[in-house]
């Protein structure tokens, strides 16, 4: 690639400009401080046929959760161009249909990077789904999409087309790791993190949902940088910049290879009594809001209370 695979080399200096990122989730709240603009925003909903179609949104987000996902990647490249559309809804879930025609339309688009922090687990929309990956795969659209937060086999993030993470539990939300033992990829900070959300609130939450868009937004930083990568260049970045693989010196024909494990993943997140689950919907996300104590988070900018996020949530049964 070049010489040798750096974070320097890879993203040094980037903040992402001209790379544009869809998030694929509950819609993202316009402006908010944590997001700022919002390029463009969609929605699925149900067509006169009966099928879902994808058109313009003004809505905003309906439960919080993608506007945490946009917060996060805006934090991590902050002149990236975010793009929204809506397929969950306020309970955190939707349907498979709607999950398709969201990402279906994402892809078409040409989106650099679509974060995806949200799965299925009904087999039936397996087929299509791995479908679409492969075809963003062969279009240079990376998806990065979210480990389920239970031991549990769901869909996308099984795809070896599609970059998938889950959440370490260290205090640096720059550090990223490669995880020898497949099929998650890499870690990221999702643990007890201060992200956006609606109402133009923040909150703390946990899951795998909020380490997925720290990874999406390296991406960004490292596809500002070097534009003409594919995904499979673009994963061998991900890789060799891991902390936890140990440098070696090309020019003696070395190979990189994991080090020895010093950093674990992160339990899952566990839902707090009281926690409403799920529901019934056929896709869920990955992590969701707690009560926002009394004093910084739950506030808004100006000091005054906005809607509370609400608790944490159990995963998809």
């Amino acid at each position: 690639m070049g010489g040798a695979v750096t974070p320097a080399w890879a993203w040094g200096g980037s903040t992402g400009r001209s790379v544009r990122v869809c998030i694929v989730d509950s819609g993202v709240e316009r402006d908010h401080p944590m997001v700022g603009r919002v390029a463009s925003a969609h929605v699925v909903v149900e067509g006169d046929d009966g099928r879902p179609r994808t058109v313009p949104s003004g809505s905003g987000d309906v439960c919080g959760h993608g506007t945490a996902c946009a917060g996060i990647v805006r934090e991590v490249a902050p002149d990236c161009e975010l793009h929204s559309v809506q397929v969950l809804g306020e309970r955190f879930t939707g349907t498979g249909d709607f999950l398709l025609a969201g990402l279906r339309w994402a892809v078409e688009q040409g989106f650099d990077v679509i974060n995806m922090s949200l799965s299925t687990t009904h087999e039936r929309f397996i087929r299509e789904l791995h479908e679409l990956a492969d075809e963003a795969y062969f279009r240079r659209s990376v998806i990065v999409a979210s480990a389920h937060n239970s031991p549990v086999v769901s869909f996308p993030w099984r795809f070896s087309s599609v970059v998938s993470v889950g959440s370490h539990q260290e205090d640096d939300t720059a550090l990223h790791l490669y995880n020898p033992a497949p099929p998650v990829e890499f870690y990221a900070k999702g643990q007890d993190v201060r992200v956006a959300w609606r109402d133009n609130c923040v909150t703390r939450t946990t899951g795998n949902s909020f380490a997925t868009p720290r990874i999406a937004g390296l991406c960004a930083l490292i596809l500002a940088k070097h534009p003409a990568l594919t995904v499979f260049q673009l994963k061998t970045v991900l890789y060799l910049t891991s902390a936890n693989v140990r440098a070696t010196d090309p020019a003696h024909g070395a190979t990189p290879t994991p080090a020895a494990p010093v950093i674990t993943p992160a339990p899952p997140p566990r839902p707090e009594s009281g926690a409403d689950p799920v529901g019934d919907g056929l896709v869920s996300a990955h992590g969701a809001g707690r009560q926002a104590a009394p004093g910084d988070d739950g506030q808004r900018p100006d000091g005054r209370r906005g809607s509370p996020p609400p608790p944490e949530t159990q995963p998809e049964k």
